[in-house]
């Protein structure tokens, strides 16, 4: 089987890195016992604009940087690897303010026909978009808050990165 350009780029690039590699010792839990959820746009790069160095921090990123689509890693993290803090990011110029569950319905059903769409109702998918940044930020910062599966002393903040500025900006 051929290998793509990006595949031959990771070998190249792992071949790469491993040979200066001095990580390996690190511990499995987060160093600074905190966990970022935040959105997987390209144009966000977490270590770089928030100094998360490699086994300092959990990093989920997931479309849109949703609390909800993160929560089962945000348990395992707590109540597995010791994690004491929440830092979720939003960022300007998402994607999931650009449209709705319906639409996405839709593009799936008319890029992958009638069975992709019966099937992402019988799994009840929910994209999740959201129509205001900052409103998203405060909502996914009270669903984790309200939530029984995240304790309640654990400290959570929300943000937004601005992709145009490279600034991080508190909401909540």
């Amino acid at each position: 089987m051929m290998a793509t350009p990006v595949q031959q780029n990771i070998v190249a690039t792992s071949e790469q890195y491993s040979t200066g590699f001095t990580k390996g010792h690190l511990a499995l839990p987060p160093a600074k016992k905190y966990l970022v959820v935040t959105c997987m746009d390209a144009r966000i790069d977490p270590a770089a604009a928030w100094g998360i160095e490699l086994g300092d921090a959990h990093v989920i990123r997931n479309a849109g940087g949703s609390a909800v689509d993160a929560l089962r890693s945000i348990i395992i993290s707590q109540q597995l690897l010791g994690t004491r803090e929440v830092v979720l990011v939003k960022h300007t110029g998402c994607g999931m303010l650009t449209f709705t569950n319906e639409d996405a319905h839709e593009v799936v059903r008319q890029n992958l026909g009638d069975g992709a769409a019966a099937e992402l109702k019988q799994r009840n998918i929910d994209f999740l978009p959201f129509p205001h940044l900052e409103n998203a930020v405060e909502e996914d910062v009270q669903f984790l808050k309200e939530t029984k599966l995240v304790p309640e002393d654990v400290a959570i903040s929300g943000w937004v990165y601005e992709v145009e500025t490279g600034q991080t900006k508190r909401v909540v």
